[in-house]
């Protein structure tokens, strides 16, 4: 393997200006620099990264942390930033939370002992103190999907009431009556956000809310869809709060034998791969997953470089797609 020594024998220098003739230092003059350079060349020398990176104390990582990598949403999400990072020669630490807090607690710590540059966090705990130690560490935090009690923290994320109201306007617009909502979990902006929506357009209506918690999980899903069944028969319309859950609704249904849409109208929030593969094809509210998630490396590149200090919160908008599992009937949802 050949080292920097050998760089440095064949340059006719020592090792230690071959190391800042890589490292771009102004203090090696420009014959010296092209000297190095020829001899990295001829010799096929690969700079090693990691002992770099631990002379500069600084890495060229930045931490990743999601809370469902089992989520549709988030992998694509996890992709987009892996694919932007790298395009810009930074590496990905992916950690996954799991929605608990101990486990985003000891995965920041591990960032932070990893000297990464920024994080990109969806957090399952806005309130964890961690964030603002890291920030304190001058480490910058992108929340995604979820914002941070610290202020100091960029976010990006949707609007997830609004998505909701849509969703529930559309069921009802459509002549559906009783319509219930499996939501996720409540302690969650997202969840908490979704569930107020729905609730909002049931009042509005002078409609009784039906609620099933689903935790945003298959099987809690499917459990909360079947007592739901059991004990409101006359359900019409359910609005599924992401795409894991409607999974196990449509288990629960088919379990059931409730046909959709004839018995039971449907919407799911969020757009799976597979929504339009299934029969029938399933009506979504899609979020731009893939605009967010390179936001949300363009706002933390931002910070890296030192380019801005200002908080900047950004939301995008949910798109209804219309298909087979409330009828293919586009109503107007402006009133």
């Amino acid at each position: 393997m050949v080292t920097i020594k050998d760089v440095a024998l064949l340059a006719g220098v020592s090792a230690s200006t071959v190391s800042r003739a890589i490292t771009g230092d102004v203090q090696v003059n420009e014959p010296t620099r092209l000297r190095v350079q020829e001899a990295i060349s001829a010799l096929g020398y690969r700079p090693n990264r990691i002992a770099r990176n631990l002379r500069r104390q600084r890495s060229e990582t930045i931490g990743v942390v999601v809370s469902d990598i089992e989520n549709p949403h988030f992998t694509r999400a996890v992709r987009a930033i892996e694919d932007a990072a790298y395009r810009q020669g930074y590496r990905v630490i992916l950690c996954n939370t799991d929605e608990t807090l101990e486990k985003q607690q000891a995965y920041l710590e591990v960032l932070a002992a990893e000297q990464v540059v920024g994080v990109i966090l969806v957090p399952a705990d806005a309130a964890d103190p961690t964030v603002s130690e890291l920030l304190d560490m001058k480490i910058p935090v992108v929340a995604f999907d979820r914002r941070v009690d610290d202020d100091r923290a960029d976010a990006v994320f949707a609007d997830n009431r609004d998505a909701a109201k849509v969703a529930t306007t559309h069921l009802i617009a459509s002549g559906r009556r009783h319509v219930a909502f499996i939501s996720g979990r409540a302690n969650i902006q997202t969840g908490a956000e979704r569930l107020h929506g729905y609730e909002e357009v049931m009042s509005l209506h002078g409609m009784d809310a039906i609620v099933g918690v689903g935790d945003f999980r298959q099987d809690t899903a499917r459990l909360a869809m079947l007592r739901l069944l059991d004990q409101h028969p006359d359900i019409g319309g359910v609005v599924v709060a992401n795409n894991l859950m409607v999974i196990g609704v449509l288990e629960a249904l088919r379990f059931r034998d409730v046909t959709v849409p004839g018995d039971i109208a449907l919407v799911g929030i969020d757009e799976p791969a597979w929504a339009s593969l299934v029969q029938p094809a399933l009506t979504t509210l899609g979020q731009p997953t893939q605009q967010m998630a390179n936001r949300a490396f363009e706002l933390l590149i931002e910070r890296i470089s030192g380019k801005r200090e200002a908080t900047r919160f950004e939301v995008f908008h949910f798109q209804l797609h219309v298909r087979d599992s409330c009828g293919r009937r586009q109503f107007d949802l402006s009133h």
